[in-house]
């Protein structure tokens, strides 16, 4: 019996989603550009929206849409070899390498540090990430409680208090934005600066690991035909997309009004500090705390229940539970590096997985249209994956993208390639493959 969903499941299904993408990482971000794009900050924010909510939200709809078990499943279509690859390495991404321990990491650094002497840092990191990845084990431990926890308890209360925090920016303004001072980032192509700005959120990557939780959360409402799903994945996401898009929106404006008051800050956490101690004084020190903290504990629980989830599938001879003790071990240990540490390091991982990620996710998309050919996802993610090594090698450490033989051939590249001097030289290789391959199915149709 296929069952429909009600509209209160609907909600709580959309609360779960948008609790899975909305960490502090979402929190610090969006602020952090609104103070550099000053008065490019509309113009910014648009793009910004476009990868930190749009290209998530297709993601979501590609597991549902295709008819995928997965990432696994999706990816393959490609070859199991890349499948497998990917698979592995978009995972590791957002769980134990970086985004999991930023959890932890950002959340200490802007709720709790500015209780701390410098001499306590360490230790403090350290205590704190223990509590804070034992209570994410502890959660995580049976992910059928995941749309409890997460939808109905940790996201309701963190969208509490950061209303407070929002309403008294819009209340009581620090200032006009239209006369604000421009970061030469932001003085050309601001569109395109904050669309890159988005990859930081990395959530385009998390939503082809959280759309499966997802379909999963839809079938256990009973909901069992696969275009019912697809629709019922839509709908919900929908949910999630108005509150991200919205929340983003206000928080860059927070962020541009807050140059009136404050010098432009070293990073988000900074400026997100200063603001609601603006507002609130010590007491927004503590707020801010419970907000970040909230924030960053129902990402940790959906990226350690995710991760989990698809390294068993892999690896079926070792268990979804083994699995939650090793990634929550692994976010402890890689937490305590530091965060300016995980955030260099991953820059360049993101610069070089986002192209492949974002044309698997239209590819899943386009799909029906050239008959789900394999020949079209091969050729498009080929000529993308050439583009993405590039975009890669330029965002390395100076060590490696200032040696002589790299820096040439990526000034090349930069050459011939438009967008790519703005790190979009993806999107013309991109096409190209996906023209190629096109024809090619055309004719192995026609030879067939």
């Amino acid at each position: 019996m296929n069952n429909k969903l009600s509209f209160s499941a609907y909600l709580t299904i959309g609360s779960m989603l948008f609790g899975l993408f909305f960490g502090a990482g979402n929190l610090i971000f969006p602020i952090h550009m609104g103070q550099e794009a000053g008065a490019s900050t509309y113009i910014a924010t648009l793009g910004f929206i476009l990868t930190g909510v749009g290209l998530p939200f297709l993601g979501v709809l590609a597991i549902g849409f295709s008819k995928s078990n997965g990432l696994y499943d999706l990816s393959s279509r490609i070859s199991q070899k890349y499948g497998l690859f990917f698979t592995m390495a978009l995972y590791l991404t957002i769980g134990p390498f970086f985004a999991l321990p930023r959890t932890a990491t950002v959340s200490f650094e802007i709720g709790f540090t500015p209780f701390l002497s410098a001499d306590m840092l360490g230790l403090g990191l350290l205590a704190f990430s223990l509590v804070f990845f034992l209570l994410s084990w502890l959660l995580s431990l049976n992910p059928t409680n995941i749309m409890v926890w997460v939808g109905k308890v940790l996201n309701p209360l963190f969208l509490v208090f950061l209303a407070f925090l929002i309403i008294s920016a819009f209340v009581k303004p620090m200032g006009a934005i239209e006369t604000l001072p421009v970061h030469p980032s932001y003085q050309q192509n601001a569109f395109f600066k904050g669309f890159t700005e988005g990859y930081n959120t990395m959530d385009a990557l998390a939503s082809l690991a959280f759309g499966i939780i997802v379909v999963s959360a839809i079938k256990r409402f009973g909901v069992t035909n696969t275009t019912d799903i697809a629709k019922d994945v839509m709908k919900s996401g929908f949910i999630s997309v108005i509150l991200m898009a919205l929340i983003y929106g206000c928080l860059a404006y927070i962020g541009a009004t807050s140059l009136n008051v404050f010098p432009l800050s070293a990073n988000g956490g900074i400026a997100l500090a200063q603001v609601s101690q603006h507002y609130f004084g010590f007491l927004g020190s503590i707020l801010l705390a419970i907000i970040v903290t909230i924030a960053c504990l129902k990402t940790a629980i959906g990226l350690i229940t995710a991760c989990s989830d698809m390294f068993h599938e892999l690896f079926p001879s070792i268990s979804y539970r083994n699995f939650v003790h090793g990634f929550s071990i692994a976010g402890l240990l890689v937490a305590n590096v530091g965060l300016t540490s995980i955030i260099q390091i991953s820059v360049p991982v993101l610069m070089f997985l986002y192209p492949l990620a974002i044309t698997l996710i239209l590819l899943a998309l386009l799909s029906p249209l050239f008959q789900h050919k394999r020949i079209v996802y091969q050729c498009t993610t080929i000529f993308t994956l050439l583009a993405a090594i590039i975009e890669g090698l330029k965002a390395t450490t100076d060590v490696i993208s200032k040696n002589p033989i790299v820096l040439s051939i990526t000034s090349y590249v930069d050459g011939i390639l438009p967008f790519s001097d703005i790190n979009m030289g993806w999107i013309t290789p991109a096409l190209i493959g996906l023209v190629i391959g096109w024809i090619l199915s055309f004719k192995q149709q026609t030879l067939n």
